[in-house]
């Protein structure tokens, strides 16, 4: 006798679970993706990092670079002599943290300022507007080291171009000064750091411009607001998200800031550019004190993560009285 199934209903071999094998190939198969980022990120950073962090207990001078396993442990030593400022080590990282502090501070917040007024200019639309969008995203878009490069002939003395301007064609200036060397280097920092960062600000705020609906404009222009006041009651709290984000990147990346003053002033870098990490470096490689130089990366690492811990935790809570 032959049994008959309803139409509609299925076959338990139908609705049966995927065989053991092929449930496995899924449960692996996204793990295999991500298993070369992984494998790069722990070459990159992560073991890079611990070979920093244990290099700052050990005494690796240059008498046990060769033989950098049997280098003595040193304890806590390495930081003590970086952060005793009754030595000379420890007087010129305290110099350089505070020149890096003036440098970021100075960097971050001009380049959002200049930025923030370039995304808002070029807001409403205007016949040229992309021509000005690609000029002023062309510093962000040059490789670093040419157009750092470029800045060191233009600041030199007497065949820069700087010189040649202020001295020779507008005359605010009666002899042409040093650029790269004494106080002026923190100047020359200054401004070719702000002429790199300030066209990545422009373009993250232009790209939240565009999020921001044109309704709201037009009411508060109904309502009588000025631009200024549109700025701050609209275009302020909508790039909120944005700002957020970005000056804790831009500060990461100004007080990390390397590549500058090393193609801008060489090895031998003035006092008044002596930012923090190019200072490791030659504390590091100059002096061939290794364990000393990881003991101040350490320490500006720990500095770091405080100052973006306390910024994220600050941001977190203005959010939440917002919304309270």
């Amino acid at each position: 006798m032959t049994t008959t199934v309803p139409r509609g209903t299925t076959t338990p071999s139908s609705n049966a679970e995927p065989s053991a094998p092929r449930r496995r190939q899924r449960t692996w198969f996204p793990y295999l993706i991500l298993l070369p980022a992984v494998i790069l990120e722990l070459l990159i950073h992560v073991v890079p990092m611990i070979t920093g962090f244990w290099m700052s207990f050990v005494e690796l001078t240059k008498f046990f670079i060769r033989r950098w396993t049997e280098a003595p442990f040193a304890g806590l030593d390495n930081y003590r002599i970086a952060v005793d400022l009754d030595t000379p080590i420890g007087q010129e990282l305290l110099s350089s943290f505070l020149v890096t502090v003036a440098f970021t501070a100075l960097v971050v917040g001009l380049s959002w300022g200049l930025g923030m007024a370039a995304a808002v200019a070029l807001q409403r639309p205007f016949r040229g507007r992309g021509v000005f969008r690609t000029l002023f995203l062309v510093p962000y878009a040059l490789p670093l080291y040419a157009a750092v490069i470029t800045w060191n002939f233009m600041l030199q003395r007497d065949t820069g171009v700087i010189n040649h301007l202020l001295v020779d064609q507008l005359g605010i200036l009666d002899e042409a000064p040093f650029w790269l060397i004494g106080d002026n280097a923190f100047v020359s920092v200054v401004v070719v750091a702000i002429w790199r960062m300030w066209p990545f600000a422009f373009l993250m705020f232009m790209a939240g411009l565009q999020s921001i609906p044109d309704e709201l404009y037009e009411a508060s222009a109904m309502d009588g607001a000025t631009p200024l006041r549109q700025w701050r009651a609209v275009t302020l709290p909508m790039l909120a998200p944005v700002n957020q984000t970005m000056l804790l990147v831009m500060f990461l990346w100004v007080f990390n800031d390397f590549n500058t003053p090393y193609i801008l002033f060489g090895t031998a870098q003035p006092p008044a550019g002596d930012l923090i990490s190019f200072h490791i470096y030659n504390a590091s490689f100059l002096s061939w004190d290794f364990g000393v130089g990881s003991a101040m990366s350490v320490l500006l690492l720990l500095f770091l993560l405080a100052v973006s811990l306390v910024y994220l935790y600050a941001t977190q809570w203005r959010k939440g009285r917002s919304h309270a």
